[in-house]
C-alpha cells in the first residue's frame, strides 16, 4: 500500500527527521492563508498523488508570490496529473502539500528496500539525489552506495557513520544523518515497509539536512497488524478494477491488449499471457483467482474482464489441483448467464475432473470452446480475436 508525502513526512516527523514547514490543502481559496502561516517570500507547491515523477509532470510549481501560489493551486487542484510513472490517464489531485522554499545546496537520495537475492534490509544512498536518480542507478551505477543490514542484526550508528562519511557529510551533518537513517530503519522494521525512500534529502545552506520529499510503500499483507497505516489508504489513487478485484480476493492489473485472460494461480498466469503475445495475441490483463475459486469470484472475475474497452475475447485457463474442474465449469456457466458475457471464450481445463468439467461447457447453449491443451487454447482464443 502506498501513501502520500504529507502522510510519510508525518511519520518522519514522529521519528525526529526534519522536514520542511508544510500546511496541506484542498481549496485553493486556502492558499493564502497557507503562505501567510509560513512565511517567507518563496513557497512550492506539491501535487499528492501516488506516483514519483511529480516535478517533470508539472506537479511541483516554485512560487515566488502568493499570486502564483493561488494560480498553481487553481490549476492542479481538480486536475489528472501524468507522470512518467502515471498511465495516460494520470492521477486525481485532490490535496496539495505547501512548503517552505529552501537554500539548497546539496540533494542526496536515501532510502532503504528488501533485498530479495541478498535477503536482507538494504540502505541505498547517493550524492546525486533528485528527479534523475533512476537514470543515474541505471547509466552510472556505482555512484548508488548499498549497504545490507544483517537480518540477526540491526543497523548501529556506526553503520550510519560509514554512510554518511561515503556521502562526504561534516559532522555536524552526520549527527543529522544518523539520526534519519535510524529513524528510517525504525519505520521500515516496525511498520512491516516494503520501502521507504527520501529523494532528494537535501543539505541547506544553513547545514541542516531536510527530507524534501518521502515515500513509503507498505506490505498489504501486513495491515492487518497495522491499523493505523491502513487508514491512511486513498482509494481514489487507486486502479478501480483492481480495487473492486482485491475486496473479491482476486489479483488483477489492467493492460492494454485485446484478449482477457482468467487464470488461477500466478505463475500460470504468467504463462498463459506469454504463449498470447507468442502466437500473436496481447492479453488485456492479468487475472489471478487463486486456488480456492467459487462461483461468485468468476462471476466477478468476468465481470472486471468485460468492462475493459478493447477487450474481444477471453481465455480461461484454470488447473484443478485444489478444486475440480467440473465445479469451475458449473461455476463458469453461472457467471456467463450472471453476466450475460457475450464475448468468444476459450476455456482450458486441466486436473482434478479436467474431463467432466470440459464435456459439461461443450454441451452447454454459450459459445464457448473447450480446450484440454494451453497451446491450442492460445492460439485459438487469438484467431477468434483477430
Amino acid at each position: 500500500m502506498h501513501i502520500h508525502e504529507y502522510q510519510a513526512k508525518t511519520l518522519f516527523s514522529y521519528k525526529h527527521i526534519q522536514i520542511p514547514k508544510g500546511i496541506l490543502i484542498d481549496s485553493t481559496a486556502k492558499a493564502s492563508s497557507a503562505c501567510k502561516a509560513l512565511g517567507g517570500d518563496v513557497w512550492v507547491v506539491k501535487a499528492q498523488v501516488h506516483a514519483g515523477g511529480r516535478g517533470k509532470g508539472g506537479g511541483v510549481v516554485l512560487c515566488r508570490s502568493v499570486e502564483e501560489v493561488e494560480r498553481a493551486c487553481g490549476q492542479l487542484l481538480g486536475s489528472q496529473l501524468i507522470t512518467p510513472q502515471t498511465d495516460a490517464k494520470g492521477l486525481p489531485v485532490g490535496q496539495l502539500l505547501i512548503e517552505s522554499g529552501q537554500n539548497i545546496k546539496r540533494e542526496l537520495y536515501l532510502g532503504l528496500l528488501i533485498d530479495r537475492q541478498t535477503q536482507k534490509i538494504t540502505v541505498l544512498a547517493s550524492t546525486e539525489g533528485g528527479m534523475d536518480i533512476e537514470k543515474v542507478a541505471s547509466e552510472t551505477p556505482d555512484k548508488i552506495i548499498k549497504f545490507g543490514i544483517d537480518p540477526l542484526g540491526s543497523l548501529s550508528v556506526q553503520n550510519c557513520t560509514f554512510l554518511a562519511e561515503k556521502l562526504e557529510l561534516n559532522a555536524e551533518l552526520t549527527k543529522q544523518f544518523n539520526n534519519t537513517l535510524l529513524g528510517l530503519y525504525e519505520i521500515f522494521t516496525q511498520k512491516d515497509v516494503n520501502l521507504i525512500e527520501i529523494n532528494p534529502l537535501i543539505v541547506t545552506h544553513q547545514n541542516q539536512l531536510l527530507a524534501l520529499d518521502g515515500k513509503i510503500d507498505f506490505d498489504d499483507n501486513a495491515l492487518y497488524r497495522h491499523e493505523d497505516i491502513a487508514k491512511l489508504r486513498d482509494i481514489s489513487q487507486e486502479n478501480e478494477k483492481e480495487r473492486l478485484a482485491s475486496e473479491y480476493q482476486l489479483n488483477y492489473i489492467s493492460l492494454d491488449g485485446t484478449i482477457g485472460c482468467m487464470v488461477n494461480g500466478a505463475g500460470l498466469a504468467m504463462a498463459t499471457m506469454d504463449l498470447i503475445e507468442h502466437f500473436g495475441g496481447s492479453p488485456a490483463n492479468f487475472l489471478d483467482v487463486g486456488g480456492g475459486t467459487t462461483a461468485d469470484r468468476v462471476a466477478k472475475a468476468f465481470e472486471l474482464i468485460q468492462t475493459e474497452a478493447n477487450v474481444k475475447g477471453i481465455l480461461v485457463n484454470i488447473f484443478g489441483g485444489i478444486v475440480r474442474c467440473d465445479l469451475i465449469a458449473q461455476g463458469i456457466l453461472q457467471a456467463i448467464e450472471t453476466v450475460g458475457l457475450t464475448l468468444p471464450i476459450v476455456v482450458r481445463l486441466e486436473g482434478t475432473n479436467a474431463p467432466e468439467g470440459l464435456d459439461l461447457l461443450s454441451k452447454s447453449k454459450f459459445n464457448i470452446h473447450v480446450e484440454s491443451d494451453l497451446t491450442k487454447a492460445a492460439i485459438k482464443i487469438v484467431e477468434l480475436t483477430k
